[in-house]
């Protein structure tokens, strides 16, 4: 079985943020959302990736160059985001004729995805859909499901939805699929639409099968949706300590300290992950806080954030529920409590 994976989305609903990296290389709980999809496929036992990539691949193919996964990476630019069955039609080459599961690039599923792809493995399928249930199922895909799990049909976004099973980024496809691609329209805006692909699978008379995914998954496309993929997440780091903690700092609960980085009289409570090369003194952090690398961050007191790479924050006693991007910097003339969205190289000073 081969994935293909895409990250080629613009991330508008993550904004100030997308304006300045792609969306799949926002790091929740130290590591990029992206690199999370790729270890996911590794643990499936999947070696063999196609990346769909759009007009910032330089970055993608940077980060995924450093990361180090034992994964062989075939990147396949698309030139325009024309849907998810148009990834299936440029990838054609790279797909041949073997199975592949097609996973999108900013979702976080935090069990992974190996139990789902032994279903598929077991099963005679054509296709295998990954459903779970939400309270806004007209916000997404909707599917349909006799007793057995076979799909009868598949919606997207309905204003009445039939039941509450919304499909979300991780499919399971066999070469059935690329005939169905050739025989869809776009849709109404323009993109090849997966669902409009399935469907037809499904008049066809395909075995298109659901399954159930009971376990945390999120679409990370959006500020909270990020602070809550990093809450998840870091709720599952193993203590590692590479850097140096000071004899008047206090360490307490699950906490990741990369090689080079300092902790100076602070109290650190995780989980929370430090980032190399960044330097903790006089300040309170966590918990559920991610610190990037090579941040600086004095006299401040940080709980359920994200901090990223280059960052500084000085002065600022309770921030909370909030972001700093790359090289930005939040200063403080006193203590506040404070909720801060600060994209890449900005700055900010509290009154």
């Amino acid at each position: 079985m081969k994935a293909l994976v895409l990250a080629g989305g613009s991330g508008t609903r993550l904004r100030p943020f997308s304006h300045s990296m792609p969306k799949q290389l926002f790091p929740v709980a130290g590591k990029p959302v992206l690199l999370h999809c790729l270890e996911n496929i590794r643990q499936a036992g999947i070696r063999e990736v196609g990346l769909v990539v759009g007009g910032r691949h330089e970055e993608i193919r940077a980060a995924v160059a450093a990361c180090g996964l034992d994964l062989s990476i075939t990147y396949i630019p698309q030139a325009a985001p024309l849907g998810l069955a148009h990834c299936v039609l440029i990838a054609r080459q790279f797909l041949a004729d073997e199975d592949f599961v097609m996973y999108l690039g900013d979702n976080v599923l935090a069990e992974g995805i190996a139990d789902l792809a032994e279903r598929f493995r077991a099963c005679p399928a054509q296709a295998q859909i990954t459903v779970t249930k939400v309270a806004n199922p007209q916000e997404y895909g909707v599917a349909e499901v006799d007793h057995d799990g076979r799909v009868m049909r598949l919606t997207e976004k309905p204003r009445t939805p039939a039941t509450d099973l919304a499909v979300i980024g991780v499919y399971f496809l066999t070469p059935a699929v690329h005939e169905a691609v050739r025989r869809v329209q776009p849709s109404a805006r323009g993109e090849l639409e997966i669902t409009d692909v399935l469907q037809d699978l499904v008049t066809q008379g395909a075995d298109v099968r659901a399954e159930v995914f009971s376990g945390y998954w999120k679409d990370t496309g959006s500020i909270e949706d990020v602070l809550d993929c990093n809450r998840v997440l870091l709720d599952a780091i193993p203590t590692a300590n590479l850097g140096a903690v000071d004899g008047t700092s206090q360490v307490t609960g699950p906490v990741v300290v990369e090689a080079g980085a300092r902790i100076l009289n602070s109290r650190v409570v995780g989980p929370v992950t430090i980032g190399a090369e960044t330097v903790i003194v006089d300040s309170e952090i966590g918990p559920y806080v991610s610190v990037g690398a090579r941040c600086r961050l004095g006299r401040a007191g940080i709980t359920d954030s994200i901090v990223l790479d280059d960052a500084r924050v000085h002065d600022v006693r309770e921030l909370r529920g909030s972001i700093v991007g790359r090289s930005a910097e939040v200063t403080s003339s006193g203590t506040t409590r404070r909720r801060v969205i600060l994209g890449d190289h900005s700055s900010m000073r509290i009154p």
